[in-house]
This record gives C-alpha cells, structure tokens and sequence, in this order.
C-alpha cells in the first residue's frame, strides 16, 4: 500500500487503529505457525530520509522496490516519530530508550577539543549577537548508560553495529567512531567501523556497469554478520550514512534515469538526491534478502526508520512543515515500516503515534524479560504489532532542541521563517516540543512563546490555535515543562545585560 502525501492518517477514520491489509506475497516470506523463541532483530537506520521520500510513503518518482516489499510483507506506520530533529541526539536517544532531554545529549557530537562551560569565553563568542546561550555540547554517550545492546545482551542475544555510530567524539575524523566510547564499549559484539560506498569514505570514480551499484562495505559486513552460525538470537543495527550529504554522484546510469523522470528545471542536487535514495533501497534489500537466504527471515523482526526528517533543499518530507534541524513536523515525522512474518499482519498501516524510544521497551517485550525502567520514555509497541494488548492511543511525546541553527554567521545569513517545502536551511531558534493527542505545542525560549497546532486538522501545522484553545495551550506548556523539570532538561540561558 502506498500512503500518498496528501491523505494522512490525520483526518481519516483510521486515525486510531491499525489496518490489515491483504497483499499479495513478492519475497517467499513463510507466513506459518509463530515461532515462540525470542527473534531476531534487524534494525536498519537510515539518515537524513524525508518522511515522503520512499515509495510506500507516496514517493511516485524515486523508486524503492525493496521498500515497496517489505511494506507490503510488513506494518508501515505513519505517525512515527524520531527522538529529535538531527543524527547524534536521536541515536542517543535510541540507544537508551530516553529522550534527549533526560540523557542531555540534543545536538550532533564535534571534536575532543568542543568541550565547553557554560561562562566559557569561546563558547559565548559562538552567540555574539543572539540573546541566548544554549547548553554545552554533549560529546560522548556516557558508559554508565544501559544501551539496547546491552540490555539485549543480558538476554542472552548476540549483538552487532555496522556503520555510523555518531554518539562520541573521535580526534581525528568527524564521524569516527571514538577509541573510548565506541559500539565495543556500549555492549556490541560484532563492529564493523566503515563509511561504505557513502562519499565520506573519500573513495569513488570506481565504473560501474549499466544496472550495477558500487560495492558497499557496510552492507556487505551486515551479511557477514547475518551469516554467521549463530546459536543465539541476535541484534543487528545496520546504520547506514545514506541519504546524508554529500550525495554520491559518480553512477551514470542512474542518474540518466532520474534525469529523464524529473521534469526541465529540477534542480541538480534533486536528481542526485533520487539517485542516492534508489542506492540505499538497493542496499537494503541486499541485507534482507540474506536473511531470507540463510533461512532466518521467519523469526526475524526488521524494522526501517530513519534518525531524523530530510534536508530542507533535497527531501520531500511530505505534508508537513518544518524540516531537519526543528521540531515542526517535517523535521521529526518518519518513515517505519516493520515486518516479522506470522505476528505483523501483512500490509497493515498503523496510525497510532509511536516513538524510537519505544524501541527499547519493545525490545525487552520481544525476549519475554519483564525488564523495565523507569527512566525509559518510550513504551512497548507489541500491542500494535501483534494486536493483542490494549495501547495507549494519548501517550504524550516531548522533544527538545535548546541550540540555534544553522551555527556561526551562517545563521545571520539564513531566511527567519520555516514553512512547508522551503527548498532552503532557514533559522531555527532554541524551542521544546510537546504532543499530547491530536494537539502539539512548540515553545521558543526567547520570547517565551508558546504555538498550538491540531495535526488532525492541520498535519501541515499552518493554523496556530493557541488563542482559539487557552485551556489546551497552557496545560500542554505545564506538562511540557512539568517533563523538562523532572529530567532536569538543560535549558538555554539568557545573557546579563
């Protein structure tokens, strides 16, 4: 089923239930009896990817086939959200099962050498000229976090991370993966330490034939890892650096296939950017289909998301406002789609709202452990996925994104307003989030402004409410910053005059 962009779940009658879709089967996925053992768990975690990019989520020019498969073998989801509106935050959020206001990490990692006090003199330069200081970086995950791998560890899993880590700061190479506080530290067994065929990697010019696609390291390393005799169950986080720029322009073919889709005029860098989203589909089927090949498919759960919405100047984040960077929905709204064959119906959409955080607590569902926590913010998504259990259909959610962006004069130099399909980065100012039912209120810490918006009427949040709504604002604000006290949020200060 394809989710067009313009008929949302909000709006519909679906708005509060999953729907069960029959389709007809492409890969041989063996719908049988359940397997009672605890799964395996394939996460597959893209960057950058707009929620409208793909073809099940309405994406008619920039084909996915293998998207289009596992959505029809699988449950997509389109109010899926990602724990914040940029990389480092979010996959420390994932990790961890807590959102970034609770595990202070609500920007992208930098160098060793970015670390910073609040009364630093290099550090209040960066905002000469604004009337906020926002917190510190926060450069490493720290240890005495329990991360998913090692919780699922204590389950008695075997677990690997092949790709982009972003969740510590190296010396050398931004991106790297730290010495101290890399995947071996935080409970993976299996690492594999590579950019892939991604421009990062500082190689390229490889030929490669008319219908081919470069040899891609992370995938081939998540194979290895899926071939492996394993005696256990197992975790798999393949973290892909696809879509995030730079794109990768050196494929001929592809790119004079997209050329002749996109009408005369489509800027340059779009085409680029379909070509690099028809790469990561590519790549994606290659680790699923291993799956199907070693015969572990039947008792495997995958999941497909992406950290954060797309690039203002290249993504279709669908309907809505906002992009990458800020907390309007284009730039936290997410494609999922999840399959496991004989639990999650076949072709299902759901429209519930649900979170990466919920990754954590799932998980701990899937092994039939008992464990909870009380610092997790998330909660399991098992009733949805196999439809017995009863779920919180008003479970709030809450985002916060204390920094200016982009960073330096460039934020200057940027247009003040966000609107929906700008083509352009505009400002960002520091501002928390919090949904609660269909409503959604943003906060800006510099005026103490508060917007309200009613995504079943409004998924383009283009209608502020907050006067036609005063009871829904305020306590929509007392709970947002009820939430930030108790997680003791680091909150933007204003300078002394």
């Amino acid at each position: 089923m394809r989710i067009p962009n313009d008929k949302m779940i909000l709006g519909t009658l679906s708005a509060y239930f999953c729907i069960g879709l029959l389709q007809i089967n492409v890969w041989a996925y063996d719908q049988g009896k359940p397997d009672p053992s605890p799964p395996n768990i394939l996460l597959i975690y893209v960057d950058d990817l707009g929620y409208g990019d793909t073809g099940p989520y309405g994406n008619t020019m920039v084909e996915t086939p293998n998207l289009d498969i596992l959505s029809k073998h699988g449950m997509t989801f389109t109010q899926a959200y990602a724990p914040a509106p940029l990389c480092s935050p979010s996959r420390a959020a994932l990790l961890t099962g807590k959102d970034v206001a609770r595990v202070r990490f609500e920007f992208v990692t930098k160098y060793p050498e970015d670390e910073f006090t609040w009364d630093d003199p290099k550090w209040l330069d960066k905002f000469k000229g604004l009337p906020l200081v926002p917190p510190p970086y926060t450069l490493n995950l720290p240890l005495k976090e329990i991360t998913l791998a090692e919780a699922l560890k204590s389950q008695g899993y075997r677990t690997g991370l092949v790709g982009k880590w972003h969740v510590a700061a190296h010396n050398e190479v931004y991106k790297g993966w730290s010495l101290t506080h890399g995947p071996k530290q935080q409970g993976f067994d299996f690492t594999a330490e590579t950019f892939g065929a991604h421009p990062y990697a500082k190689v390229g010019g490889e030929r490669v034939p008319d219908g081919g696609y470069p040899v891609d390291e992370l995938t081939e390393k998540s194979i290895e890892f899926i071939n492996e005799e394993h005696d256990s169950p197992f975790f798999l986080m393949s973290s892909f650096y696809f879509v995030h720029t730079p794109l990768k322009k050196n494929i001929p073919w592809l790119y004079k296939k997209y050329k002749g889709k996109y009408p005369s005029g489509t800027r340059e860098e779009v085409i680029h950017y379909a070509v690099n989203i028809n790469i990561m589909d590519h790549y994606v089927g290659r680790i699923i289909k291993a799956l199907e090949r070693t015969g572990k498919s039947k008792n495997t759960i995958v999941i497909f998301t992406s950290d954060n919405g797309g690039h203002p100047e290249i993504a279709d984040n669908g309907p809505f406002r906002g992009s990458k960077w800020n907390l309007y929905e284009g730039g936290i709204r997410v494609p999922m789609i999840m399959s496991w064959p004989a639990h999650i119906q076949e072709g299902s959409v759901c429209d519930q709202i649900v979170s990466q955080l919920d990754f954590m607590p799932t998980f701990m569902d899937l092994t039939a452990s008992g464990n909870k926590s009380k610092d997790w913010d998330g909660v399991s998504l098992m009733p949805l996925l196999t439809g017995k259990g009863s779920y919180k259909t008003s479970r709030p959610l809450s985002w916060h994104f204390p920094y200016y962006h982009p960073e330096g004069e460039n934020f200057f130099k940027s247009p003040s307003g966000i609107g929906t399909g700008d083509g352009f980065i505009s400002q960002t100012r520091p501002h928390s989030a919090w949904r609660e039912g269909d409503f959604k209120l943003i906060y800006f810490y510099e005026d103490d402004r508060a917007e309200l918006y009613n995504l079943r009427d409004d998924p383009s949040e283009s209608n502020e409410i907050g006067s036609e709504r005063p009871q829904i604002k305020n306590g929509l604000l007392k709970n947002l910053q009820r939430h930030l006290s108790q997680v003791h949020a680091r909150i933007p200060k204003r300078k002394e005059r």
